[in-house]
């Protein structure tokens, strides 16, 4: 790490303020486009991130392994059935043994409190690749996404159907920093906690028990799959409570006319949405998977230089 640099983790969507998103915003652009150009770009040469699994994924795997060797660094891969974290051995332990040898962490786990308890022993930045509670590099892309395509996302309208998870969670903490409204609808029982939303953010999201009321003139609408990772129990009795969750044409239509669908993915046609709409025109799930390479080499870039000027 920079010795001058305190060291800062992303642990959360409010880890940043709003200038550090405007910020990252703009280097995502830059970088995407020199990506565009096969413009070699190493301002991480010789840093190495560590990658630690407890969680299956794809998207963050691959994006954050292929960013760091893209930024010129090196991505080392752990799952913890393969290591001694998956053995007993106290994160807090791990943690200073890990950030000992290498200059970024990011961790795919369960519980928020494992990472946070993991950064609180770290010596490098920490980074949620996603955890039952938060996943901030989601939308960090899916934002940055809704920049590129239809400008400032302040003043805008999201639309949230479905499950209030992680992903949703994420999109409350932003509605506030960004400066946009919330519209989240989700099943009976399936609700977001909004007392445990503090006055500023309630004032940034507000619940719908009706979908279609919740998307009406939304600007952007969002979903993700009706059973999240840790909740396959429940896969049976969530497949009969969302079924009028799912995002079709007819839900778009109630949209504003230049509405964006996203969808964090994977996703499961004919559940949570159909064909029509992921494969449709207003569908932006493909630039939106993409960007997650972008923006979170533009995240690594920041977390381990700080603001840097060309």
């Amino acid at each position: 790490m920079t010795p001058s640099l305190p060291t800062r983790h992303y642990l959360r969507f409010d880890a940043l303020g709003a200038a550090e998103y405007a910020y990252l915003f703009e280097r995502s652009r830059i970088i995407k486009e020199r990506f565009k150009r096969y413009q070699t770009y190493h301002p991480l040469a010789d840093r190495t991130l560590a990658m630690i699994f407890e969680k299956h994924s794809t998207r963050t795997r691959l994006s954050f392994e292929a960013g760091m060797h893209q930024l010129g660094g090196a991505a080392i891969y752990l799952n913890t059935r393969d290591t001694q974290l998956g053995r007993g051995e106290p994160v807090e332990d791990a943690a200073q043994v890990i950030s000992r040898m290498v200059d970024l962490v990011m961790i795919r786990t369960f519980e928020q409190d494992i990472i946070e308890r993991f950064a609180a022993h770290s010596r490098v930045p920490v980074i949620n690749g996603l955890t039952n509670a938060y996943h901030p590099c989601q939308i960090l892309a899916d934002i940055f996404t809704f920049h590129q395509i239809r400008g400032d996302i302040t003043g805008r309208t999201v639309a949230w159907i479905g499950d209030s998870n992680n992903v949703c969670h994420t999109w409350v903490q932003a509605a506030r920093l960004l400066n946009f409204q919330l519209h989240v609808s989700t099943p009976p029982g399936y609700e977001l906690d909004t007392t445990q939303l503090d006055e500023v953010d309630a004032s940034f999201v507000r619940p719908f028990s009706d979908p279609m009321d919740a998307v009406a003139g939304a600007d952007l609408v969002t979903t993700d799959v009706w059973t999240s990772m840790g909740f396959e129990t429940e896969n049976e009795a969530r497949q009969r409570d969302f079924a009028d969750w799912q995002v079709d044409t007819e839900m778009m239509r109630a949209a504003a006319a230049d509405a964006l669908f996203m969808h964090c993915l994977p996703a499961h046609r004919g559940e949570e949405v159909t064909s029509e709409v992921i494969d449709g025109p207003q569908s932006v799930v493909w630039e939106e998977a993409e960007n997650r390479l972008h923006t979170q080499k533009a995240l690594m870039e920041f977390l381990l230089l700080g603001e840097i000027g060309d």
